[in-house]
């Protein structure tokens, strides 16, 4: 559930607002629905690497991936799919971390709860 609510948001909101709104969604997703660390980082991760894949994949096939052939020439990459896995795996990595931020947020609150 918390993967398709991160990928769905994500998907529909990064044609219109910054690259690091990716971030605040996993987080705020994770924040209410995470089970465990690792269900919130995975979830995370897998979520932005697919929407990344797929934004990038769309601006690149209509220009037969030139510009990001000579991207990946600039960072010394021999082929555009490997600029294209880097890049996904960092908004992966990023959203992972901001999805399992949201779920220890909430769980320190928890604890805080239980003190009082």
């Amino acid at each position: 559930m918390l993967f398709f609510i991160i990928l769905i948001l994500s998907l529909v909101v990064s044609f219109v607002m910054p690259w690091w709104i990716v971030a605040i969604i996993a987080f705020v997703a994770a924040l209410f629905i995470a089970k465990s660390a690792a269900h919130a980082f995975l979830s995370g991760f897998a979520a932005i690497f697919v929407v990344w894949i797929v934004l990038v994949l769309f601006k690149s096939v209509p220009n037969n991936h030139i510009l990001a052939g000579r991207i990946a020439t600039m960072f010394h990459l021999p082929n555009w799919i490997l600029l294209l896995l880097a890049t996904a795996l960092i908004g992966g990595l990023v959203a992972g971390m901001a999805a399992l931020s949201g779920l220890l947020v909430r769980q320190s609150f928890k604890k805080t709860d239980k003190q009082n």
